[in-house]
This record gives C-alpha cells, structure tokens and sequence, in this order.
C-alpha cells in the first residue's frame, strides 16, 4: 500500500487525540467556564451513561452558555435517569434481527456489522446506548462467521459497517475487513456509517485515505452533523480528502430538542453540509432509547418543520424525514 499525506490532515494522531478526550463533567464545565453549580446534575447521568467528548469538539462550544447545542448533545444530566413510558433499551429491535453475532439483516439487499463498540464521542441521544457489545459485536475474531453469512446469500450487495464507530478500529483492521468483502463476488458497496470525521477529523489520516482509496467497492460514507457549528475547517478538510478517495458523502442527522429544533439550525446544516460536499440524505425522529426522551421533537412539530425546510430549500437540500420501526422492511418516511 502506497502511504501518501494530504494537505487536510491534522499534525496530532487521532489516537492521541482520543486518548486526551474528556471524561470528567466537572473538567467539561471548567473549559466552558460554566458554574460548578451545575455538576450534581450530571453525576447520575455519568454513571448510567459515561460522558467521553474530544476537545477539539469541546472547542467549537460557546464558553459560558449551559444550552450551547453541541453541548447539549453530550453533557450528562439528571433527566438522563428519569424513566418514560415508550422509551426502551432497544428501540429499532437491532437484538432480533442478529442472524450471527454482531451481523443485523434488517432490509433486502443490505447487512450492517456492528464492527465496535466503542465511540470518540458518547451522544446522550444513542440509540444503542444501552446495546450489550461485549456480547453482540462482530469483534475480529468474529468476523468470519458474518463474512460466512454474507457469502452464502447472494441477494446481499451491500456491507454497512457500523458501531460504535466503525472508525474507532485501527486501519489495519479495517483494511483487512475490507479486503474481505471486496472478495465476495457478489457485493457492489461498502457503506460507513461513522461520526469521526465530524467530532474527531484527525481521524481521517493518510491510512484510512488509502485503503479507502484502493478498496474496489463502491464507498458511501454516512456522516453524522446534527448542526452547523459542529462543521469547522478542520472538519471541512477532512470530508476534502474523504471525497477525494471517490466516496459519496451522505449525512444523516437527528431531530433533537434544544439543539437542531429550529429551522435556522436546519437550513444552515443542510447549506453548510453541501457546500463541504455532503449531501443532505436522513432527519431522523427520536429512536426512543431509555434515557433520551428529553431530546424528543413530536411529530406534528417535526412535519411543520420539515415542510417549512422544504419551502425555503432546493428539493436536494432537503432530507427525508423518517423513524425506524423495529420489524419494518426501510426506514418509514414521516407524513
């Protein structure tokens, strides 16, 4: 493999920078400079569901402002812990659509590894995150049961690796995973369905551009940017160079209350989105995930949203708005 630099990527290793990430709620409100009166509210909900954020995400927060949207994503909080009538531990029923460990075959056509459990970034809104990883990931030594099962149904044309963050793997890992399924005749794509390059863009380094770059398949990577202060020019480079290995970028976003609920927020991801070369593809509803029912948007308030996008937008800036229902054959378009 041929190691070659690109003129976007970042000087630190995005495994130092992973290493480095907060963890502590009363480090987070320090360098936000935020009153420790704050802190006994996101003790309980650290414990349930441990706070991890990269710092140079932390840096594009508004210092001093408790409802900054970014951090409202992953600050931990008492309402984390409050239980809520419809909210459950596996809300898109991943558990039953498990064939072999870590493989989901929820539509024709197309499987998602659950490649890892582990994330750069905890978001207080994930839907997986109470999923039993140690038990239900497809870990390396894993994969060549999901590989087997792959082989073995030729109406499969698509791969999804997901997590956690399938970008969380080491590149060697990856590009053997990749290697892998390219040797099945009958696959076309490779889909990554990752948050990295938006949180952590060191990620996107001279390694991952070159498997990437040589992997045979169709690539469509599926970003994650809820709102446009999460896109600043370290982020942008790095979905230059992820366009430049010949992937289609997408992004999907999730409707949340108090951090993308607006139609400002919304017209200006999906206008900033394209102009870095992502096209606007899915606005989720809430997956209804134990611990997550303060971020729901209803659903009346999110079709007089979307309608309103859709007037001020191009049809292609606008994204599907849709939810998950456990047991349905697509993601179901909301109307």
């Amino acid at each position: 493999m041929i190691t070659r630099t690109h003129p976007a990527l970042q000087s630190a290793t995005w495994q130092q920078a992973l290493a480095d990430a907060v963890s502590d709620p009363a480090e987070l409100l320090a360098l936000l400079d935020l009153p420790a009166t704050l802190l006994p509210g996101t003790r309980g909900g650290a414990r349930q569901f441990p706070l991890r954020v990269p710092r140079g995400y932390v840096a594009r927060m508004r210092p001093g402002d408790p409802d900054d949207p970014l951090l409202r994503q992953v600050l931990p909080w008492h309402e984390d812990l409050s239980p809520t009538p419809g909210f459950v531990t596996d809300p898109v029923g991943d558990l039953e659509a498990m064939p072999v460990p870590g493989l989901l075959h929820k539509y024709h056509g197309r499987v998602l590894l659950v490649a890892t459990g582990a994330c750069a970034i905890h978001c207080r809104y994930c839907f997986r995150r109470h999923f039993p990883y140690a038990e239900a990931h497809a870990a390396p030594q894993q994969w060549q049961a999901a590989l087997a099962y792959i082989r073995e149904d030729s109406s499969i044309e698509e791969v999804i690796l997901s997590g956690g963050d399938p970008l969380s793997l080491t590149d060697r890992r990856l590009a053997d995973l990749a290697h892998a399924l390219a040797d099945i005749p009958h696959l076309r794509r490779l889909r990554i369905h990752t948050r990295q390059p938006i949180v952590l863009p060191e990620r996107v380094d001279a390694a991952l551009l070159d498997w990437l770059t040589a992997s045979p398949l169709q690539k469509v990577i599926v970003l994650h940017c809820n709102h446009p202060n999460e896109l600043d020019a370290p982020v942008r480079a790095a979905l230059r160079a992820l366009r430049d290995t010949g992937a289609t970028l997408l992004n999907q976003a999730v409707l949340l209350r108090g951090v993308n609920d607006h139609l400002d927020a919304l017209s200006r991801l999906s206008r900033e989105l394209f102009a870095a070369g992502v096209l606007p593809y899915y606005l989720h509803l809430l997956d209804r995930v134990t611990g997550a029912a303060h971020f729901e948007v209803s659903e009346g308030e999110a079709l007089t949203l979307h309608a309103r996008l859709n007037g001020l937008l191009p049809g292609y800036l606008v994204p599907r708005l849709v939810r998950e229902v456990p047991g349905a054959r697509s993601k179901l378009p909301v109307t």
